[in-house]
Order: structure tokens, then C-alpha cells, then sequence
């Protein structure tokens, strides 16, 4: 029974992969597209921001999360559940450590990354990303870390909404292209359906 669900997530993997490497325009192109908009629009919430205040929008594990969220949208640990779930469970983790364990870099920074990947593995909310989020909240700026777990609020989740909602847009633009991979949570089922129900409402009214 193991050994028959190695095989299939080999073979998922494999298609995966395969498919993500293939040399298509429209798909490079709505990547571009999603994972500029994306980082642009959380680059410019720090632009806004910081001037008036230290708030930090803009972190590097975002980056890695673009890769995932507009790169290789069918992968699972690129699902909403993952995005959001990793970053947070991660942020919380890493400040954590902040919080009750001596400033150590040798032993915080890998802290942290081993206890945000056993979390994560936990809840089912595996995000590769999150591994560097949790990093970040134990080695970033003095600005950074006097955030306490306001960091988790501004700028992991305010990020991850943002990331989510430009890819619930950008990645359903065409029909080739579905996030998230659930067929029963397909944005391209959902918006005919909240149509079909906003007529049937307006034909009752007249």
C-alpha cells in the first residue's frame, strides 16, 4: 500500500515537472504577469508605509512563494491551505523562538527552521517558503523584531492575501490554467455558479 503511494506521487511529481519545464509562451507569460503584480503591489504597501512608520511588507520568503503560487500552480504545496497555513504557522514559530529562547544565532536560526517544517508537516500546511519566513523573524532587523507577533499580522498574512488573491485572478485567466487544483474549489465553477444564482435571484424579484 506504501510502496503504490510512492509510485503515484513519483509519477504526479514526474508529470509535474514535465509539464511545469515545457516551453509554453502563454504560461510564461501569465507567471510574469501574476508574480509581478503580486510582489509589486506588496512593494508598493512598504512604499506607502514606510515612510510614516517601520512597517515591513516586503520579505524575502515572498519571493520563493512566487515562485511556487504563479510558477508551478498544480504543485500542492502551492495550494491557498499551504500559502497561507505555512507562512503563518512559521511566522508564529520563529517569533516564538525569538521571544523565549536566548538571542543565539547558532541555535534560534536553526530552531526555528526545524520546528517550523515539524508544524507544518503537523497541520498539513507544508510551504517551503514558511522555512525562511520562520529564519527572517530570528535574524531580521532590529525594526523587524521589535514587531513581536505583529509580525505574523503585517507582513506574513497581509502578504500572503495579496500573493492569494493576484493568483485567484491571474492564475484562472485562461482556461489551461486552474488554481486552486481542487476541482471542487475550480474559480472557473465558482463564477459561473455565483452568476447563475445572482440571475435566478433578480429573475424571482421581477
Amino acid at each position: 500500500m506504501a510502496k503504490q503511494r510512492i509510485k503515484r506521487g513519483y509519477r504526479r511529481t514526474k508529470y509535474i515537472l514535465y509539464k511545469e519545464t515545457l516551453v509554453d509562451f502563454r504560461e510564461h507569460f501569465w507567471a510574469f504577469v501574476g508574480s509581478f503584480i503580486g510582489i509589486g503591489v506588496i512593494a508598493y504597501l512598504q512604499n506607502l508605509q514606510l515612510p510614516v512608520s517601520d512597517v515591513i511588507y516586503l520579505i524575502g520568503s515572498f519571493g520563493a512563494s512566487s515562485v511556487l503560487v504563479y510558477g508551478v500552480i498544480e504543485s500542492p504545496l502551492a495550494q491557498p491551505r499551504n500559502l497561507i497555513g505555512g507562512h503563518l504557522i512559521s511566522a508564529i514559530v520563529g517569533v516564538t523562538i525569538l521571544q523565549l529562547v536566548p538571542e543565539i544565532l547558532w541555535i534560534t536560526a536553526p530552531l526555528a527552521v526545524s520546528l517550523s517544517i515539524v508544524f507544518m508537516q503537523m497541520t498539513k500546511t507544508l510551504h517551503p517558503p514558511g522555512g525562511a519566513t520562520a529564519l527572517i523573524a530570528v535574524t531580521g532587523s532590529a525594526e523587524l523584531k521589535n514587531l513581536g507577533y505583529w509580525y505574523v499580522i503585517s507582513p506574513v498574512f497581509v502578504g500572503c492575501m495579496v500573493l492569494l488573491i493576484v493568483a485567484l485572478v491571474f492564475n484562472n485567466m485562461t482556461t489551461k490554467r486552474q488554481y486552486p487544483i481542487k476541482k471542487s474549489l475550480s474559480f472557473h465553477k465558482i463564477i459561473p455558479y455565483i452568476s447563475q444564482k445572482v440571475g435566478s435571484k433578480k429573475s424571482q424579484e421581477f
